[in-house]
């Protein structure tokens, strides 16, 4: 039952973001006969805000709508990594706190029979604070996703063609004051 039920979001997550990144896509097709021609239109700039949106509801979404999904690996590697260093940190926190209370209580099984009760509190509070740290971590590399769809979404109208040069030029201004000037300009050309 589980695995059923995973298998379907996984798939509708696949449709989605298959769905996602042809969306944008402005298309003509023409039927002639027996032959169906397809022709790609210039993109449209992508919309920041339905960018920002996706990002915020299905962290790596925004980036499928602004079609640049090799950026998807390295926000849900950083997701991955983090969960793992968030239950190691917890498990770690977790073991020293049951120690210290065994301590407390003069429970001779020890784990760490070698720590005083000062050690033991110095790596609850250790693991404690790299696992809320971790956590912190993990709301930081979301809000980049965020903040990575929507500046993308928002760069996608940026013209980079050619067209763009610079050209230096000597330069000659008469002054209003009398005098002349002789110079350098610098033109820029988009």
């Amino acid at each position: 039952m589980i695995k059923s039920n995973l298998a379907m979001v996984l798939k509708g997550a696949l449709a989605v973001f298959v769905l996602l990144a042809f969306s944008n896509q402005a298309s003509f097709a023409q039927v002639q006969g027996d032959t169906v021609s397809i022709e790609f239109n210039e993109k449209l700039p992508k919309d920041p805000r339905v960018a920002t949106i996706l990002s915020a509801v299905f962290p790596g979404a925004g980036q499928v709508y602004n079609e640049k999904v090799w950026k998807l690996p390295i926000i849900y590697g950083g997701i991955a990594t983090n969960l793992y260093f968030i239950e190691f940190n917890n498990r770690r926190y977790q073991l020293f706190r049951d120690e210290l209370r065994k301590f407390d209580q003069g429970d001779p099984a020890l784990s760490f029979p070698n720590l005083n009760r000062d050690a033991l509190a110095r790596n609850v509070d250790f693991w404690r604070r790299n696992r809320d740290l971790n956590f912190v971590v993990f709301g930081v590399i979301y809000l980049l996703n965020i903040v990575d769809a929507q500046v993308d979404a928002h760069l996608s109208g940026f013209d980079i063609s050619d067209d763009i040069g610079m050209i230096f030029e000597p330069s000659y201004e008469t002054l209003t004051a009398g005098g002349q000037l002789v110079g350098v300009s610098l033109k820029l050309k988009f």
